[in-house]
């Protein structure tokens, strides 16, 4: 029990997703400080699954919406990447890459990935799932800017049985 009785449960919601080269092109990009996009991405769809998890809501959906969050696919430093501001465009940036990747993404998936950012963008969380990455996006965040990660040892195992860190 590395991370939790349910940890393969939660890897084999994502285990396609995790194989794409566009999930793993997350790994180059940095996003909250020393934090990859991927690293950010893979701890909020294993809390977004906890959070669903616990209230009885779709468990796969909140993963795979939590790991295509920010799936946006640009260097967020580079200005010339993308119009206008990072924080608020990116939603639909990687609502757009994850369609792509994944022709059955639901509609609650889609709300999440595109209202991760509420209330600062426009977009509302319009589902449960929706609510669940929301709240894991933003404790993730958290974490990672105030630099808590080090000390959290759930992050390090999750991180490890990707092969990160």
């Amino acid at each position: 029990m590395w991370i939790s009785p349910h940890a393969e449960e939660f890897f084999g919601c994502l285990a396609p997703l995790l194989a794409s080269k566009e999930v793993n092109a997350m790994r180059q990009w940095r996003h909250h400080f020393s934090v990859t996009c991927y690293e950010h991405s893979l701890f909020v769809a294993y809390m977004a699954y906890r959070i669903a998890q616990r209230f009885g809501w779709d468990c796969r959906a909140a993963a795979r919406a939590g790991l295509l969050h920010d799936l946006y696919l640009y260097d967020p430093a580079d200005r010339n990447a993308h119009p206008g501001n990072q924080c608020l465009d990116h939603p639909v940036f990687a609502l757009r890459n994850a369609q792509a990747l994944c022709p059955d993404l639901s509609e609650g998936e889609a709300n999440a990935i595109v209202s991760h950012m509420f209330p600062l963008a426009v977009h509302l969380p319009r589902s449960r799932v929706a609510i669940a990455v929301n709240l894991a996006d933003k404790l993730c965040a958290t974490i990672e800017v105030a630099q808590l990660y080090r000390i959290i040892p759930l992050r390090r195992r999750l991180m490890a049985r990707v092969g990160c860190c």
